[in-house]
């Protein structure tokens, strides 16, 4: 009391005031931290109490399935196990890694890796850790379910391939989708997509992904305290997607993968008659099961980084100078234009000159005096030099635009590649100097700056073989139901008619006959008894030698010619047509020819068995 009255009241007063602000302050925080968090974020408290308890999860839904012409399934599904978390309901992440280390088998540096990537999703939407859990693994991880809150094991679909690599470029493959393909979806319209989930990647699988996928379903479950299910609430199943059953024939795929297999190269078989894809095969190729089940980084490296690009698809994407194969446009051009009657007949001898250069010929000791169908059978480069050079390259550039080159053939792979049909305009704006006749005369025997893919040059013989009909190639017959009713059946769409004469094309239809049937044609060994196969080879120089060497063994791989064959089949009722590149293959007519031969035997073979049966069961109807 007295320390009390020795002080002056004035300075107590206002210390007492100062201690009430600090408290009303403190007070007022709080009241402010309570009204913000009741009333400001009560709807996300609120949803995060409810997700502890009631949440809501997606079933997803099975995609279609991809069959061949004949019902063999090119692309299926089968029960899967992914590994998830729910980092919301770990309560030691650290901890939980690392048991899932020893568990599955995969650093928990690439586990909290993933985690992180996930990042911005919903609140306690689950991230995948590892695809395709082992049943051994599975074991493993049900043993510590008690121990791994947050953990669990998701089932659903996994696309399965039987094939393999055999269709991998044909059919493609599926992954989860990334943010930039969420983001064009959304822009697209498309927003029932969200990250996770599953998205057709290339190929068939890609281009129809809107066929092939279905309607996710989903389920509302109750959860205890550390995420786990106690049970199911309510449940909305999913309904699957559309089938797609292809144009493709299974024997003649098979029958030019294994030609293929071990080379770089391509080939594409299609029906003469509508269009219709019956095989397409790339090389070397890359197992799409390996990028559905979950690869290392380590083997995506590998892949990526591959020098032969298994990821291309060389039928579509691969660019070639033509080579021998485009002789028949340059035929065309200087029969329809009457540059050349088809009784002109010209001296082509081992080399011909102009404006101080030399332009040799295949063949070291020339053709002599020849006309235009024994200029395609014997394939003289000297005689075509000469008839390039009368058709000019704007009249080749017009005419090869005609045939569908320089691009694209609308087949709908986005990553299709166009070609190049060259003009002096083209080089002027490219290169920024003028066109040379030189130039032109390479042109005319398909070398030069012409480039085009397997898929143009297949349907450009289609023409060719049909009787002047570009049609649109085409790779699906019909779109089904999950129960297999027919929704839309695809019929031919025609591109356009060739401006070629009947007789013109009959002369030319006769010469790729000859290349075959005559003994001095290029690809006389192809004449098979049965299948009067009608074609051209081409050799594609990829550099430039001052002598022609025979052995290409004594050629480094690279600087190896490209070696072409494309032909139909039978002559004077074409039901296939078969083109085949062999990256530095050589010569044509022995690295790709025989691919071509194996192709069309297997298909008609097929055919004529199938054929068979069919009149037998007509036959036997009759009778009844």
């Amino acid at each position: 009391m007295r320390y009390i009255s020795d002080k002056d009241p004035t300075e107590f007063r206002e210390r007492l005031f100062v201690a009430i602000g600090v408290v009303f302050f403190i007070f007022s925080v709080l009241v402010v931290r309570l009204w913000y968090l009741q009333v400001m974020k009560s709807h996300y408290f609120g949803e995060l109490s409810l997700n502890n308890r009631i949440r809501v999860t997606k079933t997803p839904a099975p995609r279609g399935l991809i069959l061949a012409r004949d019902g063999t399934i090119l692309a299926e599904n089968r029960p899967g196990f992914d590994l998830a978390i729910t980092p919301e309901d770990v309560e030691d992440m650290e901890k939980t890694l690392a048991t899932l280390e020893n568990l599955v088998g995969v650093d928990r540096a690439v586990l909290r890796k993933r985690i992180e990537r996930a990042r911005g999703r919903p609140p306690f939407k689950s991230v995948k850790l590892k695809k395709d859990l082992s049943w051994e693994e599975m074991v493993r991880v049900a043993i510590y379910r008690f121990e791994l809150p947050g953990v669990s094991i998701e089932v659903g679909p996994k696309r399965n391939y039987p094939f393999g690599e055999m269709t991998a470029h044909l059919i493609g493959y599926v992954g989860e989708i990334t943010p930039k393909e969420q983001e064009k979806l959304r822009r697209a319209g498309k927003t029932s997509y969200s990250l996770g989930d599953i998205i057709g990647k290339s190929g068939v699988e890609a281009l129809y992904e809107s066929i092939l996928k279905g309607i996710d379903g989903g389920r509302q479950i109750e959860v205890d305290a550390h995420g786990r299910l106690i049970k199911v609430t309510k449940e909305i199943p999913p309904f699957p997607g559309n089938n797609l059953r292809l144009t493709i024939d299974v024997q003649a795929q098979l029958a030019l993968w294994e030609a293929l297999e071990g080379k770089a190269g391509a080939g594409v078989a299609m029906d003469p008659r509508n269009g219709r894809i019956l095989a397409m095969v790339s090389t070397p190729s890359f197992d799409p099961n390996l990028l559905v089940s979950g690869i290392t980084e380590e083997d995506w490296q590998s892949m990526i980084n591959n020098p032969f690009r298994v990821f291309t698809n060389r039928a579509i994407q691969g660019q070639y100078p033509p080579a021998s194969t485009f002789k028949v446009i340059t035929a065309a051009a200087a029969l329809e234009e009457g540059l050349i009657e088809p009784s002109t007949r010209m001296y082509a001898g081992p080399v011909f000159r102009f404006g101080g250069h030399e332009y040799r010929d295949w063949k070291p000791t020339g053709h002599g005096n020849i006309g235009i169908e024994e200029a395609i059978i014997r394939s003289a480069d000297t005689f075509f030099y000469q008839v390039g050079l009368m058709v000019g390259i704007e009249r080749l550039a017009r005419y090869a635009t005609m045939f569908g080159f320089g691009r694209k053939t609308g087949m709908g792979f986005g990553t299709e590649k166009p070609g190049l049909v060259p003009t002096p305009a083209w080089k002027k704006e490219n290169h920024g100097t003028i066109w040379y006749d030189g130039e032109t005369i390479l042109t005319a025997i398909g070398q030069g700056f012409l480039l085009t893919t397997p898929l143009q040059l297949v349907n450009a013989y289609s023409a060719i073989a049909n009787g002047g009909t570009l049609y649109l190639p085409q790779l699906v017959d019909t779109i089904e139901s999950p129960g297999g009713e027919v929704i839309k059946r695809f019929e031919p769409v025609e591109l356009g008619r060739l401006n070629i004469s009947e007789g013109t094309l009959t002369l030319i239809r006769e010469a790729l006959r000859g290349v075959v049937a005559h003994e001095e044609g290029t690809a006389h060994h192809l004449n098979v008894d049965g299948l009067r196969i009608a074609g051209k080879t081409g050799t594609a120089q990829v550099v430039r030698f001052k002598k022609r060497v025979k052995d290409i063994e004594k050629i480094p791989y690279k600087h190896r010619d490209h070696a072409w064959f494309v032909g139909f089949a039978p002559y004077d009722e074409p039901r296939i047509v078969v083109v085949v590149i062999v990256e530095h293959g050589g010569f044509g007519s022995q690295s790709a020819a025989p691919i071509a031969l194996k192709v069309i035997k297997t298909y008609l073979e097929g055919v004529n068995q199938e054929e068979g049966m069919l009149s037998a069961e007509y036959t036997r109807r009759e009778r009844h």
